[in-house]
């Protein structure tokens, strides 16, 4: 009987212990709203990578790519209520849930990227993110990069700005882009991400702006002739997690997470970099044209733009964006 008792405890003990390592293994599966080639995919597969390495296995992600689970500001919102696991996103949504996020929406506020990183790797970053934590539960592990914005379109080339007057501009669901573009003389409505390819495609729409990479992608140049080199906007892709997902795993898991993030961020900004600078030529060989416009008259004509909403947005924010001194 002590021998059937010590073999029947010996045996639980081994079945407990194999369901508490059962427990401690996850697959998180990761929202992107473009492909496995893109400078995106290189971020979060990277991260995928040193999660697995840290966790010794325990920890995967599994991508799902090109809005698979939902346009952007979708994601975000699923994160919040526990129904997405992670997400990498533009930040264009992200102004409805915290004002503070319509920062990046504002024309030419950063010059470089390096301007940008030395920005979002402050004080001044984490404080955003503890403001879309607070008010859409989701929890930013890094600040990975879309890049800066490029206009293109189906009409004629942008040589001066008013080439721009009266193209039907499509616009992310931001008040701010939508005055942006007006402001540079275009008829702007927002949509949503996944409409936009038809609409361009139907003519619905005439004109979008997005980072290059992102860009070559979509194969925007099968539907748009023209490429402006803008750089109006800098545009962050933040990896995220659903802050009670996150703060349900154990303190390890949780420093893995973030290391995992840390580590792969670098890796995808120098992606981002690669594509950005050669992929132009690319779509030139495509059949974009691709032209070079005096910005000086582009940063007045939205001016305005930055005034309206600055005290929105906070004022020492956008301050301190713009007065931020690039990394070296």
């Amino acid at each position: 009987m002590k021998k059937f008792t010590l073999t029947g405890m010996t045996l639980l003990a081994g079945f407990l212990g194999s369901a508490a390592a059962a427990q401690d293994s996850r697959i998180f599966d990761v929202s992107l709203p473009l492909g496995a080639e893109s400078h995106q995919a290189v971020g979060v597969l990277k991260f995928g990578e040193e999660l697995e390495r840290l966790s010794e296995g325990r920890l995967k992600i599994r991508p799902q790519y090109d809005n698979a689970l939902g346009g952007e500001r979708e994601v975000v919102e699923g994160m919040g209520l526990g129904l997405i696991d992670m997400g990498i996103t533009s930040t264009g949504p992200m102004g409805g849930f915290a004002e503070p996020f319509l920062l990046f929406d504002l024309p030419y506020i950063f010059q470089t990227p390096q301007q940008a990183y030395a920005f979002l790797d402050s004080e001044h970053g984490d404080a955003l993110a503890r403001t879309l934590h607070d008010a859409a539960g989701v929890k930013i592990l890094a600040w990975m990069e879309n890049g800066f914005r490029y206009e293109t379109n189906s009409v004629r080339p942008i040589t001066v700005l008013a080439d721009l007057k009266g193209i039907k501009h499509r616009t992310q669901e931001s008040s701010v882009q939508v005055d942006t573009w007006t402001a540079l003389g275009t008829n702007a409505a927002p949509m949503a991400w996944t409409e936009v390819y038809t609409a361009l495609q139907q003519g619905v729409m005439e004109s979008q702006e997005n980072p290059i990479p992102t860009i070559y992608d979509v194969k925007f140049y099968d539907v748009q002739k023209y490429l402006a080199m803008t750089q109006h906007v800098y545009s962050p892709a933040p990896l995220m997690i659903g802050a009670q997902l996150f703060e349900s795993l154990s303190p390890d898991d949780q420093a893995i997470m973030i290391e995992a993030a840390e580590i792969a961020t670098p890796v995808q900004r120098a992606a981002s970099k690669e594509m950005g600078e050669r992929l132009v030529g690319e779509l030139e060989t495509l059949g974009m044209q691709v032209t070079r416009p005096d910005l000086a008259p582009f940063r007045a004509a939205v001016q305005p733009v930055i005034d309206k909403w600055k005290d929105t947005v906070g004022a020492d924010l956008v301050d301190a964006a713009m007065n931020t001194q690039p990394q070296q």
